[in-house]
């Protein structure tokens, strides 16, 4: 029990889940459950009071006994769990277990990119783009940065899931909020099944978006992913089809912050927005595969005793392949907007004044069609040596090469003459190995390093390294853990090389440099977290106040203090999360001193066993700071230096219940709204946060 608890430690966001692993288990020990190594088995024959098996009826026709989950990926306190999920990694033989949560925790927060630690900067609505407050939890992608926005709702391969369950399942969730005219839906549906106990596969599809409280604001968000894993005893593989698409609108943020708290405007959809047209909008489509598998080659003889080659001398051997084609298409109006309150005048009288929200037009100067494709088409061949235990001090020693095949394609000005889009190939070769080990329970080690010697990245290195150190008292585990990484890398393809209608660049960057150290303490049975980062960067690259490309000339530093803990008073909960942050250079990385998300809720029974209930308030905050926008041409977060937002409380109230195994929420978002606060709902400068709104929603799983 205290292995699964450290496991699932190391996973975002599993934390928060401690008491439905710790109490699964333990009810599964108390009832027996765990007695078979690899869980029950309903085929195998109960034994009697002396240990002996029963005799079987003979009269019967003799049933097949069914293999158990024999893979070395799983330990036996997770074959031990019911049902499971886990991530495949892009280049090691590994893989992340987490359980599946079928609790009420979290799961009034909707918004996905909320539920991490003190959340995100946010451009609004559920289905729209947002930027993790917390620096160091910022996605560094190399592949197609215009997505990188919509990281919290997009499928990759490492966040595609894949499932272990004893019997079929599907679960349905439903969400939804506000008037027909601007309502906010939000639609999954996950079906899991198992063909036996090592093969299954699953589908997950989700439908977010909203119809706009804001005008222009309509975002259509659609997520499909289909996947099939084996994990044998000798041969895994993992193979997946995921698709992402996402429409949005834009409207470029509200004209003036007057425009947010005049009371002249009775709706959301009244208030002036500087996009002011319907055609200003984003489209993006996703398509990808990937296949991962392995052979393992035992060095010892395997015996029928041998559920596992976990405990073996053992090499693997094993490929992965990768296809992923990204498109991004633009389009808007040359159309300006009108800023009634611009200035005053030498009476002190406001004057309006007429704006355009981009100050080029290089191709149209009418309208905008800006197409950008990117694909990348990689292969990894990786070795996995476990010279004795693959839970021992040195437990797996991996090696891999790589080659990563890019093509960009965008149009550009001599395309006027031949009509069509200019396409670049670039290739990137790389190598990787890492080491990792365990000393019994109480050390847990690893270290990694990637170079490219050649090519699109030469030159690029990655350097990695962890260890976890775990304690005891009285039976709780004390984990104490520390990180260190080292990156030095390229410039993405699109920062040195863009043409559009209002942006353009074309020269080369330098590499940045990044030094990261990270410290964690944490008591799980305890809901207690306590970390810090430290970073330097060098040669930051980032995008200024007027849409472009710009590096910074020396180093900057960073330093983040995170801290979490969870209060019990009986029924009454006290959750808290904060997060301090400091930059020796706002104007590179902008971050706000402080930032929090408590939720003080109570819960209780209302009939014992049968129906749960949580009745409370979630709230977020951050101290004032000059906060990112955002650019919807670019599809990127930009640094500004014209406007402060923060110092605004933002409520939730909810009342959310399990009954069997159906959740429901019902909860009014933003309900402080013209109560208290400074009237300035912003999180990203410019874009205002939802108003006022009830919102109600249902999940429900099946399970046969």
């Amino acid at each position: 029990m205290t292995l699964l608890s450290g496991l699932l430690l190391a996973v975002p966001g599993a934390v928060r889940s401690q008491n439905f692993d710790a109490s699964t288990l333990m009810r599964a020990q108390r009832n027996g459950e765990t007695n078979n190594l690899y869980g029950n088995n309903p085929f195998e024959q109960p034994e009697d009071e002396n240990g002996e098996g029963q005799q079987q009826d003979t009269t019967k026709k003799e049933r097949k006994i069914r293999k158990p989950l024999e893979s070395y990926f799983f330990d036996d306190s997770v074959r031990a769990l019911n049902n499971f999920r886990w991530h495949v990694n892009r280049e090691y033989n590994r893989v992340t277990v987490m359980p599946l949560d079928t609790t009420l925790t979290d799961y009034r927060i909707d918004y996905p990119f909320f539920r991490e630690d003190v959340g995100d900067i946010a451009q609004g609505a559920l289905g729209q783009t947002s930027l993790p407050l917390n620096y160091f939890r910022r996605p560094q992608d190399f592949d197609f940065s215009f997505a990188s926005p919509y990281y919290a709702y997009t499928y990759n391969m490492e966040n595609v899931d894949f499932y272990n369950t004893k019997k079929p399942m599907i679960r349905m969730s439903y969400e939804e909020s506000g008037q027909k005219r601007f309502r906010e839906e939000n639609f999954e549906i996950m079906h899991a099944q198992n063909i036996s106990p090592t093969t299954g596969f699953n589908v997950d599809y989700k439908a977010r978006g909203t119809r706009g409280q804001y005008v222009w604001s309509r975002t259509k968000n659609h997520n499909l992913a289909v996947a099939f894993s084996h994990t044998g005893k000798r041969y895994s593989v993992h193979a997946a089809y995921y698709n992402n698409k996402i429409e949005q609108q834009e409207n470029g943020g509200v004209v003036g912050v007057w425009a947010l708290r005049d009371t002249v405007f009775e709706m959301p959809s009244g208030i002036p927005m500087k996009l002011a047209d319907a055609e200003a909008k984003n489209v993006y489509r996703n398509n990808a595969f990937f296949v991962t598998q392995s052979f393992a080659i035992p060095l010892q003889r395997v015996t029928e005793s041998d559920f596992s080659v976990a405990n073996l001398s053992t090499v693997y051997v094993g490929h992965s392949f990768e296809y992923s084609s990204w498109s991004k298409v633009y389009t808007d109006l040359n159309m300006p907007y009108t800023d009634e309150r611009d200035h005053r005048d030498e009476n002190g009288e406001f004057v309006s004044a007429e704006h355009n929200y981009y100050d080029d037009w290089f191709i149209n100067p009418q309208q905008t069609r800006d197409s950008l494709y990117e694909r990348v088409i990689s292969n990894r061949f990786f070795v996995q040596a476990q010279p004795w235990d693959r839970n021992g001090v040195v437990g797996t020693i991996d090696a891999g090469l790589g080659i990563d095949m890019h093509t960009y394609s965008q149009f550009e000005l001599k395309d006027y003459l031949t009509g069509g889009y200019t396409k670049v190939d670039k290739t990137s070769y790389f190598a990787y190995g890492a080491v990792s080990g365990k000393i019994k329970k109480y050390v847990g080690w690893d270290a990694n390093l990637k170079f490219y010697p050649s090519g699109y990245r030469g030159g690029d290195i990655e350097i990695g390294a962890h260890l976890a150190l775990t304690g005891y008292l009285r039976g709780h585990p004390l984990i104490l853990e520390g990180r260190f990484s080292m990156d030095r890398r390229s410039p993405n393809y699109w920062q040195e090389n863009l043409f559009s209608n209002h942006y353009r660049w074309s020269a080369p960057l330098n590499k940045e440099n990044e030094t990261r150290f990270e410290v964690k303490f944490s008591v799980p049975d305890y809901a207690f977290e306590a970390g810090a980062w430290q970073g330097v960067l060098s040669d930051k690259i980032y995008y200024g106040p007027d849409g472009n490309v710009a590096q910074h000339d020396g180093s900057v530093s960073l330093t983040s203090v995170y801290a979490r803990k969870d209060f019990r008073l009986g029924g009454l909960h006290l959750d808290n999360r904060v997060l301090l942050q400091w930059s020796t250079d706002q104007e590179v990385i902008p971050v706000p001193l402080l930032s929090a998300f408590l939720s003080y809720y109570y819960e209780f029974w209302v009939v014992r066993d049968v129906l749960r209930l949580q009745i409370g308030l979630d709230g977020r905050f951050n101290t004032r700071y000059y906060a990112p926008s955002y650019n919807p041409a670019l599809s990127v977060y930009y640094n500004q230096r014209e406007m402060e937002v923060g110092n605004y409380p933002y409520l939730d109230a909810f009342v959310m219940g399990k009954w069997k195994r159906m959740r429901i929420f019902l909860k009014y978002q933003h309900v402080n709204k013209g109560l208290f606060g400074n009237g300035e709902y912003f999180s990203a400068a410019g874009y205002p946060l939802n108003p006022g709104m009830f919102k109600i929603g249902i999940s429900w799983g099946f399970y046969d």
